[in-house]
């Protein structure tokens, strides 16, 4: 830096994240080996978004600006040798989104430091970003307390001549999730045919618009996980769990270009079938104790179907398969696991505090919220994530730190109150009946 030996910005308290309405301030710290002349001493405080057609450019098609300041500190002077300290602050808007990073584009914050020097001599320039979470309480979301549910039935047909019926539901918990908390997921295959299915895969889906002329969308599986097929004639049920790992909230309220959802996709792959749920994802939980008690997946699609609140004794007439299927039943299993893309490579759970990702510090708790992360000194004060990878850490007065890890925690399936045993199927009812029939002759 020639004559400058320190400059740099430090904010107070060595915060980093801020919530829209707040006031950021610090110092611009400079220390000279000899004296420097300057024009004048300008903080400038920023926050922008910028979208391109084009994976990872640094020139935007279209931009939109949320503030710009300028700040002067000092005026026309000669800076003696030795430590300099410049106070600033600025107020941020109330309106500005959530920080975002993403292939396509970028929503940013920064204060930028100048030192405007003398004609024909050297400008000294230097920036730090900081970030911004503007909280979505899922609490807000029209219809957040609504059933999450969908239903298909796929009719398909093999070896040439023979046709067969497939429905597939499933259902979620929520609607809405915190980074932490966990999806259940329950899903149910009656498989009406002949043929087995193939595998039915579960997907957590972040889907970024980037809205340039000609929109482009940039969709990723963010967790998965997959389960076995179901056997002809075989009406099977699959209980999963998926933890939602660090990610930017859904919506990103303030901007424009840039829009984030999210979506739990259950799908077959032979004969194809797809339900699509969608969630949000958010800052501050769902407060249970204001829902209505949910119903299973069988009783929301019986509501689905029958508004009336008139229940069938049994599924529709479908064709009769050679007599492989019982009349009015098909026999009913469990779906077991075959893999989980939420694994820590030692195999062991990791440990980790859901509150700690709930809120940003500094922000104004809604009524009946507690901070509770601050109490759990094992876990991290606050996470901002500004993209699918990309989570900070921020621990009391520090710089924040990038993880490397993806902060996907494995499941623990024994804690969930599901029965571990099917039913008996109707043969086997009748085999057991034959047997105790038999014994008392």
């Amino acid at each position: 830096m020639g004559k400058l030996q320190e400059f740099g910005v430090i904010f107070t308290n060595n915060k980093v994240v801020y919530s829209p309405g707040e006031s950021i301030s610090g110092v611009v710290k400079i220390r000279t080996g000899n004296p420097l002349q300057y024009k004048a001493i300008k903080v400038n405080c920023q926050g922008s978004c910028g979208v391109s057609n084009k994976m990872n450019e640094t020139s935007w098609i279209l931009e939109e600006q949320y503030f710009n300041s300028t700040l002067s500190v000092a005026d026309k002077g000669i800076l003696a040798a030795g430590e300099h300290s410049f106070a600033f602050q600025f107020l941020i808007p109330a309106s500005t989104p959530t920080s975002f990073e993403g292939p396509y584009g970028k929503i940013v914050y920064r204060v930028r430091a100048v030192i405007d020097t003398p004609r024909f001599s050297k400008d000294y320039k230097v920036q730090r970003p900081f970030y911004l979470l503007n909280v979505l309480n899922l609490n807000d979301v029209p219809d957040i307390e609504r059933p999450n549910y969908a239903v298909t039935t796929k009719k398909f047909s093999y070896l040439l001549v023979k046709t067969g019926t497939l429905m597939l539901k499933a259902h979620s918990d929520l609607r809405g999730y915190t980074p932490g908390q966990v999806i259940k997921l329950s899903t149910e295959i009656h498989n009406k045919s002949g043929r087995d299915t193939g595998f039915v895969l579960a997907s957590l889906i972040q889907r970024v618009t980037y809205k340039t002329k000609r929109p482009v969308y940039d969709l990723r599986t963010v967790a998965e996980v997959e389960g076995a097929g179901v056997k002809a004639g075989k009406h099977a049920e699959w209980r999963e769990q998926i933890i939602v790992p660090a990610l930017p909230q859904s919506a990103l309220a303030g901007c424009s270009l840039i829009e984030t959802e999210y979506f739990i996709q259950v799908s077959l792959k032979s004969p194809e079938a797809v339900v699509t749920l969608p969630i949000y994802i958010g800052n501050i939980a769902v407060n249970l104790s204001l829902l209505r008690p949910m119903a299973s997946v069988s009783d929301q699609a019986t509501s689905m179907t029958n508004p009336g609140g008139v229940t069938p004794s049994a599924p529709p007439a479908e064709e009769d398969l050679e007599g492989e299927l019982c009349p009015g039943s098909l026999a009913r299993e469990e779906i077991s696991t075959k893999s989980h893309s939420q694994q820590d490579q030692t195999g062991h759970p990791l440990t980790m505090s859901p509150s700690a990702f709930n809120h940003a510090p500094g922000s104004a708790l809604p009524p009946g919220h507690t901070q509770t992360a601050a109490s759990d000194s094992s876990a991290p004060l606050f996470c901002v994530s500004t993209g699918t990878t990309i989570p900070f850490f921020t621990e009391g007065n520090t710089t924040p730190v990038h993880m490397s890890c993806s902060l996907i925690l494995p499941p623990e399936y024994s804690s969930w109150d599901y029965p571990h045993e099917p039913p008996p199927t109707y043969e086997e009812s009748c085999s057991s009946a034959s047997s105790s029939l038999n014994s008392r002759q």
